[in-house]
């Protein structure tokens, strides 16, 4: 069934002529995509424009008292303030929503916001609060098979559990189904390899935080994506900035280059196939290398993503 066939007939998309301005005369789906691309911006770092979209939405919302337009526009708002390390904040703004008499209280949406809430609070000395609201949760999960609670739930009891128990429940969180819910798969691993390292784990910590980047990176997320990143660099592992704009920093002529030294050719074999000879080769890739955050030839691939067949894809 189509999702819209699902929802009241007052919120469904009508056909209607779209202004100079782009409004549809729709103010609560206005303002939920508003939120929603607060959200997004939060998580990909824009935190100035996540918290300009999420006041926008909140007038919306406020105006046309829809508490989903409220909630999801309150979490974009805690995102960005995770994202800037101001957790003290990122949990006053995830309270609210677990507060009947707030505006922002949404009893679907409080759902989704649990890991965040775990984060702050265990950042700004918070989890006694934290566990009460956990509690109330954990009474009202087994009458619904809500993923994101469920998600929700098992990441704060990893993150929560003391040490003897921890592991037992992070890899019971990993081990659950979470086809189609990357981003919380991500969250756990990081959550798991920051224990593990805590631990003085240090080697078994490495690749759930691996996993964890190239994750976060794929979608985007850029500061969790630096979390990770940190935690590997601590773990002794160098782990640069990568992403799309990585293959930008190089002129036309170094990417040729960068790409076959990252297929395995040699400087000499690589000047054979450019036409430069095999001292110039060395000298374009000592300069290379600083552009793309690495250190050896061997970081190259993993930093350009690239794979060469007789052309740079």
């Amino acid at each position: 069934m189509c999702a819209l066939a699902t929802w009241p007939s007052h919120c469904r998309p009508q056909s209607r002529p779209v202004d100079s301005r782009g409004e549809t005369d729709q103010p609560y789906l206005d303002g939920f995509a508003q939120a929603v691309q607060a959200e997004i911006a939060a998580l990909r770092g824009h935190h100035w424009r996540a918290t300009k979209l999420a006041l926008d939405a909140e007038r919306i919302g406020l105006a046309a008292g829809a508490r989903p337009v409220l909630a999801t526009a309150q979490r974009a708002r805690a995102l960005a303030a995770l994202g800037e390390g101001r957790y003290g904040d990122a949990f006053a703004d995830l309270r609210r929503m677990f507060d009947p008499a707030d505006p922002t209280y949404q009893l679907a949406l409080r759902c989704y916001v649990l890991p965040e809430l775990a984060d702050a609070a265990l950042r700004c000395d918070r989890t006694d609060e934290l566990r009460r609201l956990v509690a109330e949760l954990e009474e009202f999960a087994p009458s619904t098979p809500s993923p994101a609670l469920h998600i929700g739930l098992r990441y704060v009891q990893a993150v929560l559990a003391p040490g003897d128990h921890a592991e037992e429940l992070f890899q019971a969180a990993l081990g659950a189904d979470l086809t189609g819910w990357p981003l919380d798969r991500g969250r756990v691993q990081l959550a798991f390899g920051e224990w593990l390292r805590r631990q003085r784990r240090v080697v078994a910590a490495k690749a759930p935080l691996r996993a964890a980047r190239d994750t976060f990176d794929a979608l985007g997320v850029i500061s969790w994506g630096e979390r990770a990143r940190q935690e590997l660099r601590t773990a002794g592992e160098a782990s640069p900035r990568r992403g799309p704009e990585a293959r930008d920093r190089l002129t036309p002529h170094e990417l040729s280059i960068a790409a076959l030294a990252a297929d395995g050719l040699t400087n000499r074999e690589i000047g054979q196939r450019l036409f430069l000879s095999h001292r110039t080769v060395s000298t374009h890739l000592h300069r290379i290398f600083p552009k793309l955050g690495v250190s050896s030839r061997t970081e190259l691939a993993a930093a350009l993503r690239v794979t060469y067949t007789g052309g740079v894809t």
